[in-house]
């Protein structure tokens, strides 16, 4: 009976070693680390988010269903942790209590879950077992205290932008919806900054999204709104402008485009997503139809653009440019189940596709 207490001991050890790194690699390790306690919890809470989610019918709710899920991880994944440490350390007791696994579990969980310190006995042993035990559980609930308002900061900053677009080009977004408002205010010119301010935002996102995998999860505010799809817009506004209008097109899309399709594919390699990597098909093979793409160049004709090419001169460089995050994005939209917005690929659950909300006198029929 004393080697299987010691035995277990050294089990104890192991798991608490190993929550103590999930905790770590979680919650302060700045790049996308894996660890398997966090991702089994987080495929376990998925997969009751999306059994919940999928009684529904309706968008909406489906959506505020699933809003639920990435809050609810985080609370999980913490109880998680504190049981795993109470578990091993209960363990790691266990020879020191006289072969009582009862006062060993009272021990570990009164140290690690009050945060104070039973007493153990005067054998040293025992006594730093304990008072690990106790700053274990001080430390998770510390780290899990200051790793929430870095996530809301940065998902305040990201949504930040996803609003400002929405009052710009409406929701969901759509890219050729995002030159035509432009056009329509006769103010094509500040598509400029747009695309410089995007191009920081996707900067941010790939540091941010890759190293805390959880905020891809957090959905927008409201329903219609997706940072995705947002996302998705505004690489197709850049490609389709540069597509339509090399000339006059600015040298800001460009270099969004490039910052944006290395987001996307940092976004769905951290989560082992399909993305289409370099080298690049020639011609490029793009799941958007030429039927869709040319809708989209007559709403932005409609609008007033002065498009240099016709959509059939345009095609090949919007879908060079396309191919490089289409299929990245189109499987995070799929994954996160996000707003089934124009050009924005398919979803689990089979609907409609819905155009962006515009105002009655938008000018566009």
């Amino acid at each position: 009976m004393t080697i299987v207490r010691w035995v277990a001991a050294a089990v104890g050890i192991a798991i608490v070693i190993g929550t103590i790194a999930s905790v770590l690699e979680t919650s302060v390790v700045p790049r996308g680390t894996r660890s398997r306690i966090t991702g089994r919890v987080a495929r376990v809470v998925r997969a009751i988010f999306e059994l919940i989610a999928d009684r529904f019918e309706n968008w909406e709710r489906r959506d505020r269903a699933r809003a639920l899920g990435a809050p609810a991880f985080l609370m999980s994944l913490l109880v998680v942790w504190l049981l795993f440490l109470m578990g091993g350390f209960t363990l790691v007791m266990w020879p020191f209590t006289d072969g009582s696994l009862a006062t060993a579990f009272e021990i570990s969980g009164s140290s690690i879950f009050t945060l104070g310190i039973a007493s153990p006995g005067h054998d040293l042993v025992p006594v730093i077992v304990v008072f690990l035990a106790a700053a274990s559980g001080l430390v998770v609930l510390t780290l899990q205290i200051a790793y929430l308002p870095s996530l809301y900061t940065a998902f305040n900053r990201r949504e930040t932008m996803v609003t400002m677009l929405d009052g710009l080009a409406g929701s969901p977004a759509w890219g050729p919806e995002i030159l035509a408002r432009f056009a329509l205010i006769q103010d094509l010119s500040s598509l400029d900054g747009l695309y410089e301010r995007w191009s920081e935002w996707a900067a941010d996102i790939s540091e941010s999204h890759v190293a805390f995998r959880s905020l891809i999860y957090f959905r927008s505010p409201s329903p219609e709104r997706s940072w995705l799809i947002s996302f998705l817009a505004v690489l197709d506004a850049a490609a389709l402008h540069l597509a339509l209008c090399p000339g006059s097109a600015p040298r800001s899309a460009r270099r969004f485009l490039r910052t944006g399709y290395v987001c996307a594919g940092e976004l769905a390699g951290t989560l082992r997503l399909a993305r289409t990597t370099a080298p690049y098909p020639n011609p490029p093979v793009i799941d958007l139809s030429f039927e869709e793409f040319s809708l989209g160049v007559d709403n932005v004709r409609r609008a007033g653009v002065p498009c240099e090419r016709t959509a059939e001169e345009a095609w090949a460089d919007f879908a060079g440019w396309r191919v490089t995050y289409e299929r990245a994005l189109y499987s995070l939209a799929e994954h996160v189940d996000v707003v089934p917005a124009l050009w924005s690929g398919p979803r689990r659950r089979r609907g409609a596709q819905i155009p962006p909300m515009r105002p009655e006198r938008a000018g566009i029929d």
